[in-house]
């Protein structure tokens, strides 16, 4: 299990070895490449090897970009959201390949549609969403991929950690998601559950499945539904 924070880390790992399961805590920054090239070795050193690798890290925003002053927050998204996958990926791939494993991208619907407020985050999704699509294709079937599909979850501290138009985060000060939110359990429950029956990909909430083909037939009523939920959950 890898996060920056290594108490954090410890407790959960202490619960999950409580409840009779096996972890290791890696303090990690997944925007260094050493420090992902550790976590893998350090997953081979203790299990002696990597069966699946779960790209979960991430970094929001919630900013018109015309608000925007300095943009160079942009890179910190795209270093976490991207690059941090990228490392990861790099790092565990030979024991991927040698265990015919699996890479899991808990991602979001705005890897697939634009999405107001959201221009950095979006294009970081975009930009790993075509990454692993491309590995798919190059390594043949030598290891699965799948792909989670997220809506707005509650129970994370997503959107409190999200930058805002001044580049720095949001924090407490920003309005609850609304009914339409999947409790953190639920979501989680889902994710376990697709990658046991070896899904390609999962949805959740599953209306967002429609986005695809939304995305090609109805573009124009889409974009308006995205802009009006955008609009009812701003900060």
């Amino acid at each position: 299990m890898a996060a920056r924070t290594r108490e954090k880390l410890e407790k959960i790992c202490g619960d999950i070895q409580g409840n009779g399961g096996l972890a290791c805590a890696v303090s990690t920054d997944i925007t260094k490449e050493d420090d992902c090239k550790n976590l893998a070795q350090q997953a081979v050193n203790n299990f002696g090897g990597i069966d699946i690798l779960i790209l979960n890290a991430g970094i929001s925003m919630w900013a018109p970009f015309e608000e925007i002053n300095d943009v160079s927050f942009f890179k910190d998204i795209m270093d976490i959201n991207y690059m941090g996958s990228v490392y990861c990926v790099h790092s565990a791939l030979p024991e991927l390949k040698k265990s015919k494993g699996k890479i899991v991208a808990v991602t979001t619907a705005q890897a697939i549609t634009g999405f107001p407020n959201h221009a950095g985050y979006s294009a970081a999704k975009h930009a790993l969403h075509g990454f692993l699509e491309t590995l798919d294709i190059e390594l043949e079937g030598s290891i699965k991929f799948m792909n989670a599909y997220l809506g707005w979850i509650n129970g994370t501290n997503l959107r409190g950690n999200a930058f805002g138009a001044d580049g720095n985060k949001i924090g407490g000060g920003y309005q609850s998601h609304n009914h339409h939110a999947i409790e953190l359990e639920v979501c989680t429950d889902r994710i376990i559950k697709a990658i046991k029956s070896e899904k390609k990909k999962v949805y959740i909430p599953g209306k967002l499945r429609l986005i695809p083909f939304l995305n090609i037939f109805r573009k124009k009523w889409l974009h308006k539904k995205i802009l009006n939920a955008v609009r009812n959950q701003n900060p």
